[in-house]
């Protein structure tokens, strides 16, 4: 399924890290279980942006499978609902530029949104994903896209996924309906499988690479206009710390 392309101004955020800086990393153990351990990165896991993504969306619409898909080529037919927050990494390249991606997997179910709606800020990009084979999760799309634009920079990079695009005899929304959808909301979108691997490569590396062109024309800009304030390759920007990065480029976020 092609990407539908629409014009987005420069995204205020330019994330930028030291390779040896501490940060959490994740490890992954045997059965499914996580393990968030404090770690210092290693030299080959030096990279030259570091860019938050979220992956929002109804439960069972298969979000941890796209993230393990995507982070470890891996499937799970019996995964659970996720519980709370989980997030993986993973680097890639894009115009010579090792672009590093850190992936947060927000819980669908409602009583947990309380709690994942804080972990929007400071994302550059979202994947807002549904079911094909069940249309409300479809239904619920505006609202997760409302909830998004609520706590996030109305710049950021949004892909429309509709996944399980596999299960082709069960489709209950039809493509038509969601290319409608993410033209008239300027939204990317593409169909996806975690099963099969189709468009999970894809979708992410196109949600990364659109970042990169809007982050990297506004470095651009900034130095053209203000050299001094454009933060060189290794300098330290707080995740936590929005301001720091916002004012680089002279914007303000709520």
């Amino acid at each position: 399924m092609s990407t539908l392309s629409h014009h987005l101004s420069p995204f205020p955020f330019l994330l930028l890290v030291e390779s040896a800086v501490t940060a959490p990393t994740v490890d992954w153990e045997e059965g499914g279980g996580r393990r968030v351990e404090m770690a210092g990165y290693r030299a080959e896991d030096d990279y030259d942006y570091l860019f938050k993504l979220v992956l929002i969306g109804d439960s069972g619409v298969g979000k941890s499978n796209l993230l393990s898909r995507f982070s470890r080529n891996e499937f799970n037919l019996e995964s659970k609902s996720t519980i709370g927050v989980e997030f993986a990494t993973r680097s890639v390249t894009v115009d010579g530029k090792v672009l590093k991606a850190q992936i947060w997997d927000t819980a669908g179910q409602e009583r947990y949104r309380a709690i994942t709606s804080a972990y929007y800020r400071g994302a550059v990009g979202a994947l807002l994903v549904y079911d094909v084979t069940r249309r409300a999760t479809f239904d619920s799309v505006t609202r997760w896209l409302r909830e998004l634009r609520d706590h996030t920079d109305p710049n950021i990079v949004v892909m429309l996924i509709g996944n399980k695009s596999d299960l082709r005899h069960l489709v209950a929304v039809p493509t038509e309906d969601s290319k409608a959808y993410a033209e008239n909301e300027s939204l990317y979108f593409m169909e996806t499988s975690a099963l099969d691997a189709t468009n999970v490569e894809l979708a992410f590396q196109e949600v990364l690479t659109q970042i990169y062109r809007i982050v990297s024309k506004k470095a651009v800009e900034a130095g053209d206009d203000e050299a001094s304030s454009v933060p060189s390759k290794g300098e330290t920007i707080n995740v936590k710390d929005d301001s720091s990065a916002l004012k680089k480029f002279g914007c303000c976020s709520s």
